[in-house]
């Protein structure tokens, strides 16, 4: 493979930049750009260490820095592998980058450092991605999640379901070779046994996605309500900004806002919408129709309620929308003269979950979060403790994998010739292998990788 070279740190001005390179011949090109401040030959710097000296564009000074120096196999990449790390600022850093290409480098492309740590078996599939998921984490739990995958957790757990899967192999393989012993009906009630202990633990992972997709993705609340009852200043006191505009007309929101927002430590993706009611103008009937598809897919509804006044119809509506759903009451304008209480009944018979808030003072805002907590159980996903599949490929091979296992438990069962069996046998470790890598295509590792940044 290349000797490859990427920017690593985030584009802008800081303290300081990095630089990475990896490939054959990273030392050498970087024997031609740097000059320590004592030489030595590159078979006597041990890897792990740090040099000090200057990069140099021939005789001219480019920048004073710090090398790295990770030696094959023991790398990020298994490769060898050096860090340039240089002053912060975007003019040093890309004049640092042309040197590395200048001189023998390709730029690396998105994620292509990861890759080589996959392709070069340092890492897992699945580690792979716990990466980017580490990256992206928009809570502390979801980076919790992201190490634990990182460390080999979920790997881990793969491979012991394989060998329960491989028990059932051989069992089959017993029966197969040994026909003339009167064993066949022991073994098919041994590999059923061995099956169901496959499908439970395969089930505790898929279930684990439920709270595993609120970690990733928050929790996909929508803000509905009628217009003025005080959705944009509910969302404009959660993210303590001025991001919607709140003016006493109605109609003034006519799109979606889509904010993610971490309330307390629960990761929510909370969209204000257009207030739904009854309207001649064609711009804000579209933005209504979004703001209902919008609460059709949402994980939480909080419809909110001018408490000052009556309920009209356009309300019990709202209320009808979030029957049988997982949704909180928000009755705003506490400030003012209440009309509507939180033990009324046409509220109290669609939800439990009614908070009296004033969104304007920023009154009660706090009472959401624990309310939020407490439908989810957010704070029970007990990390220490608990395997979370965090991923939607994992989750779809997962279910695979399950469906394969009734398949067999099927076959089984029916009598069916055992080389039937066993394809679906060996469907369920291929489904497995598939979550590691150990089973992929060109087309799954491009598509992973190039949701990767550069230099990463």
């Amino acid at each position: 493979m290349s000797t490859i070279a990427s920017i690593s740190t985030a584009p802008g001005i800081g303290g300081i930049g990095i630089i990475r390179m990896s490939g054959k011949e990273c030392f050498n090109i970087l024997d031609k750009i740097f000059k320590a401040k004592n030489p030595q030959k590159i078979d006597e710097i041990k890897g792990y260490t740090i040099k000090y000296g200057n990069i140099v564009d021939n005789e001219n000074i480019v920048d004073e820095v710090l090398v790295s120096y990770f030696k094959a196999p023991k790398s990020y990449t298994a490769e060898n592998m050096c860090e340039i790390n240089t002053h912060g600022g975007n003019i040093v850093l890309k004049k640092i980058l042309e040197l590395c290409l200048k001189n023998g480098a390709e730029m690396a492309q998105p994620g292509e450092f990861t890759q080589r740590a996959f392709l070069n078996g340092r890492i897992d599939l699945v580690q792979a991605e716990s990466v980017i998921d580490i990256i992206n984490a928009k809570s502390e739990k979801e980076a919790q999640t992201g190490i634990k995958q990182l460390e080999g957790e979920l790997s881990k757990k793969i491979k012991e379901i394989k060998q329960d899967i491989l028990d059932v192999l051989v069992n089959i393989e017993v029966s197969i070779d040994y026909p003339e012993y009167d064993i066949e009906e022991v073994q098919n009630e041994e590999a059923l046994n061995m099956l169901d202990k496959v499908k439970a633990k395969l089930q505790l992972l898929e279930k684990s996605f439920d709270s595993g997709k609120i970690l990733k993705n928050g929790i996909k609340t929508a803000i509905i309500g009628k217009p003025n009852a005080g959705k944009s200043s509910l969302l404009n006191a959660i993210l303590k900004e001025d991001r919607a505009i709140v003016t006493e007309f109605k109609g003034t929101t006519r799109d979606t806002i889509e904010e993610m927002v971490n309330l307390n430590g629960i990761p929510i993706n909370l969209v204000d919408t257009a207030g739904i009611r009854e309207t001649t103008d064609e711009v804000e009937k579209i933005g209504i129709k979004k703001s209902r598809k919008i609460a059709e897919e949402a994980d939480l509804l909080i419809a909110i309620f001018d408490s000052s006044k009556d309920l009209e119809q356009e309300d019990l509506e709202i209320l009808d929308m979030i029957k049988n759903r997982k949704s909180i009451i928000i009755l705003n304008k506490i400030d003012l003269n209440q009309k509507i209480k939180e033990d009324d009944i046409r509220l109290t018979e669609v939800t439990s979950n009614i908070i009296s808030i004033s969104a304007l003072n920023k009154i009660g805002i706090e009472k959401l979060a624990s309310t939020i907590e407490k439908l989810f159980n957010f704070n029970e996903i007990q990390l220490d403790n608990e395997l979370v599949v965090t991923n939607v490929r994992h989750k779809n091979l997962i279910t695979k994998a399950i469906k394969n296992t009734e398949d067999a438990r099927m076959a089984l069962k029916q009598n069916m010739p055992i080389d039937i069996v066993t394809i679906f046998i060996k469907n369920i470790m291929d489904d497995m292998g598939e979550i590691t890598g150990e089973i992929t295509t060109e087309d799954v590792i491009n598509e992973i990788f190039s949701k990767f940044c550069l230099g990463k």
